[in-house]
């Protein structure tokens, strides 16, 4: 099992703690979130690629699990999120490439029919 797929299948169980023990960090983080993603002058897909670049550049592999996620489910295509992650290697160099194997592995977990090549 790939870091992507224990993250797809135990995240949501593993946050649940959290939750509970943070209720109310949680309800602001989550409307800070909702007034940052929706589509404005960006779409909702764009804003996800920029999220996406900034967990690469701060290598932070759950940031880049989500958002991947979310860039998927918000009609971002495999081709815009490896784009996105070249540019945050061009903005943070080697650190950066060395977290694009789980850029890969996200995308194979999240779309099984399109394995990486």
């Amino acid at each position: 099992m790939t870091n992507a797929q224990s993250y797809y299948q135990n995240n949501a169980a593993a946050m649940r703690p959290v939750r509970e023990s943070m209720p109310e960090l949680l309800k602001g983080f989550g409307g800070l979130h909702q007034a940052a993603m929706k589509a404005g002058a960006l779409t909702t897909a764009e804003k996800e690629l920029i999220a996406l670049a900034i967990g690469l550049t701060v290598r932070c592999e759950n940031c880049i699990y989500a958002h991947i996620n979310a860039a998927l489910r918000a009609g971002a295509t495999r081709e815009q999120i490896i784009e996105a992650a070249g540019v945050a290697v061009l903005m943070q160099g080697g650190p950066t490439y060395t977290y694009l194997p789980r850029v890969m592995e996200a995308l194979d977990a999240l779309n099984p029919t399109a394995p990486s090549k």
